[in-house]
């Protein structure tokens, strides 16, 4: 086993992380996730699509993972940006081509198009929530990860004044 101490501002050498967790299903559409100490989830298709509706789809899990990625992510570049807010709120929606899922080869079976609309509330102005949100895109891995695989996708932030 290796020891090492590094700063954490040196960016010579990689920092990893690593997170797991474990799914189990039974021949069904729910699957159940543990992701150990961070809890646990249901992920099932609607009753119409085959499944019992006991959770978001898989694909309203991803969207639900880029949402809060972002989330987390601006909160992170806010903080070293000295960035003030108190609320982000936001709204996702996608679309998919079943066909895809079906297995016609010629069409992608996942995301067509990604939107979102973030509502951030701050007093801060319109131009530093831009740089903010710049920031955070570049960084987000969920978004990188989503946009690298030529999803159509679109944020949309916007701001509110404090109240």
């Amino acid at each position: 086993m290796a020891t090492g101490v590094i700063s954490e501002k040196d960016f010579n050498q990689p920092i990893l992380r690593k997170k797991s967790v474990t799914v189990r299903s039974s021949g069904t559409m729910r699957a159940e996730i543990d992701a150990g100490p961070y809890g646990r989830f249901v992920t099932d298709e609607p009753v119409e699509h085959g499944g019992t509706g006991e959770g978001p789809s898989p694909l309203q899990a991803v969207l639900g993972a880029l949402c809060g990625c972002e989330a987390v992510t601006f909160r992170r570049t806010a903080d070293e940006m000295n960035f003030q807010y108190s609320k982000i709120e936001f709204e996702g929606a996608f679309t998919i081509d079943i066909r895809g899922r079906m297995g016609l080869r010629t069409v992608r079976p996942h995301f067509q198009t990604i939107t979102v609309q973030a509502l951030v509330t701050t007093g801060e102005t319109e131009s530093r929530l831009r740089e903010v949100v710049e920031e955070t895109e570049l960084r987000c891995p969920v978004f990188n990860l989503i946009k690298d695989a030529g999803v159509k996708l679109e944020m949309l932030w916007v701001r509110k004044a404090q109240e």
